[in-house]
């Protein structure tokens, strides 16, 4: 981009400081110093005025401010691996290019959620709370905080993508049993490895297994996919894993599931209305019953970086006149 005016790029959350550093030298960056989440008005006022909006997954880019986007608005580089939080349709229709950050997230969500699943089994965060309340311990007993062993489970997996894909080998390692629901197979080779059996039928799946973990993307087919209907086929000693995306779940039936003692718990790490949570979740995990987190399951440094150099490769291939590796188009949303 030598000799060019450089793009006024837009960041609307803080990034890692070596992403920052580098937006800064490559393009005209805006930074969001103080981390503080942009208004609505400020963002009306961001799309009409930059040639680049890197938002985050935390930010809401319907059709209402695609539409409000000035001329110089070119490319929205989103700083996410999904684009749920973008009308991608209404940016395609204003001649915006939307990209995301795909494929570096895999391994750290999959570390979560073979967390999550040892977690809420072996009571992890309620053993913890209880020596961080007073420190006070009445020592070992032979029938106390007992949990259940994973080893010899089996585990259902919905959606066995990359992050599926990556979850299973984990939990394979652990000596669970392999089970996954999908749109179809996974390529030949990766069954045979993992010793994986396939379910066509979802509701066929849950009812026969230990844990289940939902790694699908969100979709207006996955809203509730995991309804009130899907999740009373679950055995009540059963346990749920979710690091995908909160919507996937119907909240209020899973909370009312865990508290009538029809489902054993579950470990989530989103939520379907973030950054609120369900207050009845909230409550059973006082009582120890769920494990809940702050939508952690890509926060490592690492994953972060990977991130935001993938937003910096998409944003100069297009103004390189390429089309950007990660392009994200209507159809595939």
């Amino acid at each position: 981009m030598a000799g060019r005016k450089k793009p006024l790029v837009v960041i609307t959350r803080k990034l890692p400081d070596p992403v920052e550093t580098r937006m800064r030298e490559l393009f005209d960056a805006r930074l969001n110093v103080d981390d503080r989440p942009m208004t609505q008005p400020e963002l009306v006022a961001t799309v009409k005025e930059a040639d680049v909006l890197v938002p985050t997954v935390t930010d809401h880019i319907d059709s209402a401010l695609v539409e409000q986007a000035g001329p110089n608005l070119k490319l929205i580089a989103n700083f996410g691996n999904g684009v749920n939080n973008i009308d991608v349709a209404a940016a395609a229709r204003k001649g915006i290019v939307v990209t995301n950050t795909p494929n570096v997230l895999t391994e750290d969500t999959a570390d979560m959620t073979m967390a999550l699943m040892l977690a809420v089994p072996r009571r992890l965060t309620e053993g913890a709370g209880l020596l961080n309340a007073d420190g006070r311990w009445a020592g070992w007993s032979p029938t106390w905080m007992l949990g259940r062993r994973i080893w010899g489970k089996r585990l259902g997996i919905v959606g066995m993508g990359r992050i599926g894909t990556a979850v299973a080998r984990r939990a394979k390692a652990f000596g669970l049993s392999i089970h996954y629901h999908n749109r179809h197979h996974v390529a030949p080779a990766i069954e045979e490895q993992l010793e994986a059996t396939y379910w066509e039928s979802l509701d066929q799946m849950l009812a026969r297994m230990d844990i289940i973990s939902v790694n699908c993307p969100s979709t207006p087919a996955t809203f509730h996919l995991l309804s009130a209907r899907r999740l009373a086929l679950l055995q009540p000693t059963a346990y749920l894993v979710n690091t995908a995306r909160g919507e996937i779940i119907d909240e209020n039936a899973l909370a009312k599931m865990i508290q009538e003692g029809k489902l054993a718990g579950a470990g989530l790490d989103v939520f379907e209305h973030e950054p609120a949570v369900n207050p009845k979740l909230v409550k059973l995990a006082a009582k120890g019953k769920v494990v809940l987190l702050p939508h952690m399951g890509s926060a490592t440094i690492e994953g972060r970086i990977d991130m935001g150099e993938k937003v910096i490769i998409n944003i100069r291939a297009f103004f390189d006149g390429h089309r950007p590796p990660d392009r994200v188009l209507p159809d595939k949303v």
